[in-house]
């Protein structure tokens, strides 16, 4: 592997079947290792990890961001906007509520990006962006 290595995130789940049909059915992530009380997914090259939390309540705060009510903790990834589009008609044809629904934020200034907001059968908020221009990533 050469350039960004691959991120790992651990995270709670109530139910490992329903987080395997989400990650594995809904959003194509491939299935890695598993046990009875945890389940590794490969979510575009990086590793991430449904452990079993029967007891788990998932309770985001939110703030404004342009104009929405952003969950927090969130986590996504970054995909070209030929993936990100894939992946919206995909989440729309699944028939996955959104918290935010798939726009672009920001247009026209610095940052601008797609970006959309739904939760897992966890109730764990995630984030799906892409850039017309990588380089405004990380612009202020």
């Amino acid at each position: 592997m050469s350039g960004l290595r691959p991120f790992h995130l651990a995270f709670s789940v109530h139910d490992l079947a329903a987080a395997r049909a989400f990650y594995r059915d809904v959003l194509g992530c491939g299935e890695g290792r598993s046990s009875e009380h945890w389940i590794d997914f490969d979510l575009y090259g990086h590793q991430i990890v449904a452990h079993l939390g029967p007891g788990m309540i998932a309770r985001p705060i939110h703030n404004a961001v342009d104009g929405h009510d952003v969950p927090v903790p969130h986590f996504g990834i970054v995909l070209t906007m030929e993936q990100w589009e894939d992946l919206s008609a995909r989440l729309k044809a699944a028939g996955v509520a959104f918290g935010i629904e798939p726009y672009v934020r920001f247009k026209g200034q610095v940052g601008e990006q797609a970006t959309m907001f739904f939760t897992d059968p966890s109730g764990n908020a995630l984030e799906f962006k892409a850039f017309a221009d990588d380089g405004q990533l990380f612009a202020s």
